[in-house]
């Protein structure tokens, strides 16, 4: 059974990190998504030596189209192709699509029920919008990254999980999504503004919520899910692996307690306590010395599937290894790259990750005839070196 995207058609104008994986994701649910790539010059050198190979993961599903976008008839190939797709996706600078002569006005006019998604750092608007950033500055300008981190140090880099691929990639596909479920009963398309610093801060809105209540305090390592409190964060084991310990409400707290046999008389206080922030570091020193008496593995032995909210710290080796990742499919193989799969799940309409990441211009000449070019017209473009 084929994506529950099955029959929407997607363009995706190469780029690197949020835009491939919002189009890895509208691929992994079915669509048909065209990735343009840049031709490649003769020697050019390559700063990414993984693009265009089996392991780059994030270009998976979808066969590749390479243009000489400087050419003013692979304009006129992507202004066609626009024409047939119902999504468009890019992440150049604002300006730069504009500029090709691809922008969403261009485009538009040939379909005008397009939906033209964008997705920039700092969005098409604002003093920064002209500006370079990567994941890391987009994330410190939506307050969230000032969050991250242990007291009395530097915030952490949260890897760029929060600006590029939380706050920008998966705000992308649902805006995508949503504009063209909107269209669909419309006739019309619209642009979709997908920026890292709105998504970085809307992934905020509880701590935002609990801010304004007064329950969150701007320090790092003071509140219940930064690492501030003892039942909520990560401890050394004997062997120096670690453990996730997760254990809020009162009942998962006492049978944390329970079953680690902690006799500490401080540490079997109840909720009251548990609650005193003022406390917490005097606990989370007495879990740390508990913890280390055993390895990771013969903790979570003892208390891993029950409800004391325990789980290892798994390295990227060990995950895929997990007897509850091995029983939920949660990682594939493709070509021997072991990598997430598809999510989420749907009971019906399943999807599939399809194959490996093409090589730019793999399917230039197969592509255009699925849509529609003669073969005379093919060999003309590239007579011309335009694909």
């Amino acid at each position: 059974m084929p994506g529950p995207l099955t029959g929407i058609k997607v363009i995706e104008m190469v780029g690197i990190g949020p835009c491939p994986f919002a189009a890895m994701m509208l691929a992994d649910m079915g669509a048909e998504v065209i990735r343009i790539d840049r031709k490649a010059k003769p020697g050019a050198p390559n700063p990414f030596p993984m693009l265009g190979t089996k392991f780059d993961v994030m270009a998976r599903g979808r066969r590749s189209l390479a243009l000489d976008l400087k050419h003013p008839a692979a304009r006129e190939v992507v202004l066609t192709l626009a024409s047939q797709a119902d999504i468009l996706i890019e992440g150049f600078r604002p300006g730069v699509m504009e500029r090709l002569g691809l922008g969403p006005d261009a485009c538009m006019a040939q379909n005008p029920q397009l939906v033209f998604g964008r997705i920039t750092g700092w969005g098409q608007t604002g003093p920064l919008a002209q500006a370079a950033g990567h994941d890391l500055n987009y994330v410190a300008l939506s307050g969230m990254l000032h969050a991250m981190g242990r007291a009395n140090t530097p915030p952490s880099p949260p890897l760029n999980l929060v600006g590029d691929f939380g706050g920008g990639a998966m705000m992308l596909a649902f805006g995508v999504v949503c504009a063209a479920l909107e269209a669909r009963g419309s006739g019309k398309g619209q642009v979709v503004d997908a920026a890292m610093t709105d998504g970085s801060a809307l992934l905020g809105a509880m701590m935002y919520g609990l801010r304004a209540h007064r329950s969150w305090s701007d320090k790092r390592e003071a509140n219940m899910l930064d690492g501030g409190a003892p039942f909520y964060d990560t401890y050394a084991c004997l062997d120096g692996k670690f453990l996730s310990v997760g254990a809020i409400e009162p009942q998962f707290y006492a049978q944390l307690l329970e079953l680690t046999g902690a006799t500490d008389p401080e540490l079997q206080k109840q909720w009251g306590q548990q609650w005193e922030q003022k406390r917490w570091p005097e606990l989370k020193a007495k879990f740390a010395t508990l913890f280390a008496t055993r390895s990771r593995d013969e903790w979570c032995a003892l208390l891993e599937g029950t409800d004391a909210c325990v789980a290892p710290v798994l390295d990227m080796a060990e995950a895929p290894l997990h007897p509850h990742n091995r029983a939920r499919d949660t990682f594939i193989d493709i070509e021997g790259v072991v990598q997430p799969a598809p999510a989420p799940r749907f009971s019906r309409t399943l999807p599939e990750a399809g194959q490996a990441a093409a090589a730019p211009g793999e399917h230039s000449a197969a592509v255009l005839a699925d849509w529609g070019w003669s073969l005379e017209a093919i060999e003309t473009l590239q007579k011309d070196g335009v694909i």
